[in-house]
């Protein structure tokens, strides 16, 4: 039995379909993962063959660099929500197909040469959902974020179908946005289409590009946090099989940092890979935690960390660190409401508190907000006074339970009963 897996070149979107891979491998699968050359390392580390196959031109492992389309996409995180879902709408215009017919010819190459029994494929990485599509073979769409990433019933792309409760937009602003994801919707399906039809001519077209998926859904969070609206709504063959966490275990430095804590609680802070330019925030955070007696961990990417200074002497300010390992030891995380995040904290029995930018942030912090599993806050109307009070009321309630992962055998025998 081969499973190929096809998977973006980006560190977020690798990792949960690694720990699907791994466990078809523990059931003695072969694994092939087709990504670009900076996840290539990784694949190799964890015994997988690799193929290369670049699904877009920009790769991330972790820190990413500031260029154009990132400012511009801080720039509208500082305006509002609605501000940053239309710029990624637009943005979806022009980057979500790179080189689609390339794409997919190679795609149909290494099913030939692989043949491979089930074709595992990140839902967000829409040039690989073409691809496998066009070839007419069954495959598996792992939904690496929010169940909503991939929409159902009334619901569309790129807008959350719920908000938390401190980010409701307003009805006309709404409606805007909702015009102008129909449009980006409309023009993204007539290009995915246009390139179905060069690489398969005899396939009949798509009516929402973003709503195409394999012949099983699989989703990277547990059932029971699920909006149960949606239920009616989802794809027949479906598996709610998260959080999908990776094995981590911490280097000694690491460790005896985790091991020194006191009786202080002990904070991780994380923004993700591209927030973590919003240095303003970070900076916001640190000023109020100094005023919770906590001992902190933060991820500050890019940024100088002079430029947080003073910190306390017992704090671990790091351009990235291990997140899931250090979780392991941690009281309380706060972060942007990623999903990857979110899974690990809900995996690790760790409160959180959810800061959303963006994408599927706001519907993650919103389930979480209702199922009574985080406390949420705009990140850009942070009062540094109210942010400590809040980390302190967060860090007096009791810890969550774990949300125990599925284990790799049925995560297994998932894929090979498809």
């Amino acid at each position: 039995m081969t499973l190929l897996v096809i998977s973006p070149d980006f560190i977020s979107h690798y990792s949960p379909l690694a720990v699907v891979a791994k466990a078809a491998q523990a059931a003695g699968q072969r694994v092939v993962v087709a990504t670009g050359e900076n996840m290539a390392p990784r694949v190799h580390a964890e015994g997988f063959e690799w193929q290369l196959l670049q699904l877009s031109q920009s790769a991330n492992s972790g820190i990413a660099q500031k260029n154009p389309a990132i400012t511009r996409f801080l720039n509208a995180t500082k305006e509002g929500a609605i501000a940053t879902i239309t710029c990624q709408a637009l943005d979806r215009e022009k980057d979500l197909l790179w080189q689609p017919v390339e794409v997919a010819k190679k795609i149909a190459s290494l099913c030939e040469d692989i043949e491979p029994d089930d074709i595992l494929v990140d839902h967000i990485s829409f040039g690989s959902t073409l691809g496998v599509y066009a070839t007419g073979r069954p495959f598996t769409t792992l939904i690496p974020g929010h169940p909503s990433q991939l929409p159902v019933g009334n619901e569309r792309y790129g807008i959350p179908a719920v908000w938390p409760n401190c980010m409701q937009p307003k009805a006309d602003e709404l409606a805007r946005q909702e015009d102008i994801t129909d449009r980006v919707t409309a023009k993204f399906t007539a290009l995915w289409n246009a390139a179905l039809q060069k690489i398969a001519p005899n396939m009949t077209p798509v009516k929402d590009a973003f709503r195409v998926h394999g012949n099983q859904v699989l989703y990277n969070s547990p059932k029971h946090y699920h909006n149960v609206e949606r239920e009616a709504h989802l794809p027949l063959k479906h598996v709610f099989v998260g959080p999908l966490i990776r094995e981590e275990e911490l280097t000694q430095t690491y460790q005896t940092w985790l091991d020194a804590t006191d009786e202080r609680p002990t904070v991780y802070v994380a923004l993700g890979t591209f927030l973590s330019h919003r240095d303003d925030v970070l900076k916001k955070l640190s000023h109020a935690l100094q005023q919770t007696n906590a001992r902190v961990a933060m991820a500050i990417g890019s940024n100088l960390k002079s430029d947080f200074e003073p910190l306390p002497t017992d704090w671990l300010v790091e351009a990235s660190l291990p997140q899931i390992g250090l979780l392991q030891g941690c009281d309380l995380i706060i972060h942007h409401g990623g999903n990857n995040s979110v899974q690990e904290a809900l995996a690790l029995g760790v409160r959180q508190i959810i800061l959303p930018f963006s994408t599927d942030q706001f519907a993650n912090a919103s389930d979480l907000e209702r199922s009574g599993q985080a406390f949420v806050m705009s990140p850009n109307d942070i009062c540094v006074l109210s942010l400590a009070k809040l980390i302190k009321d967060a860090l007096a309630l009791p810890k969550p339970k774990k949300s125990i992962p599925i284990s790799s055998a049925i995560l297994a025998n998932t894929l090979s009963n498809r």
